[in-house]
């Protein structure tokens, strides 16, 4: 699996602001932050961004129009192997069962057999996609 930068909770911000529109300004970018910091200051996190290989521009006339590198769910791959390795040991199986039992958690019986053909697929070998 591809690893992807640890981004701050300002980055991951931005990154979220990014993939929600598939591309942004920095105009945009300011207007979806809560709290948003200086037109410079973002400026800023943008170049980080593009430095950790998490952001890519092109120019349009006089702006920056900034796009994800990695999709969505190569980012979220390797973020939720982050968090099981370092809150769980490694270990999915304990992870999975912190969620479930976590108050408040409900699966609809469409996702319980969406785990189901999952889980029985990777008992035959087959990798597949999630839903």
């Amino acid at each position: 699996m591809k690893k992807i930068a640890q981004l701050s909770r300002r980055e991951r911000e931005v990154m979220d602001l990014v993939f929600a529109q598939g591309e942004a300004t920095l105009s945009q970018i300011l207007e979806g932050m809560e709290k948003a910091p200086t037109r410079a200051a973002l400026r800023s996190i943008l170049t980080i961004l593009e430095g950790k290989g998490q952001l890519k521009h092109r120019q349009e006339g006089r702006e920056f129009i900034y796009q994800p590198v990695h999709s969505r769910e190569e980012v979220g791959q390797s973020t939720l192997s982050r968090v099981i390795g370092t809150f769980f040991g490694g270990s999915l199986t304990q992870a999975l069962a912190a969620y479930l039992n976590a108050p408040g958690t409900k699966l609809s019986e469409e996702e319980v057999m969406e785990m189901r053909r999952l889980l029985d697929g990777m008992k035959s070998g087959q990798r597949t996609k999630g839903a």
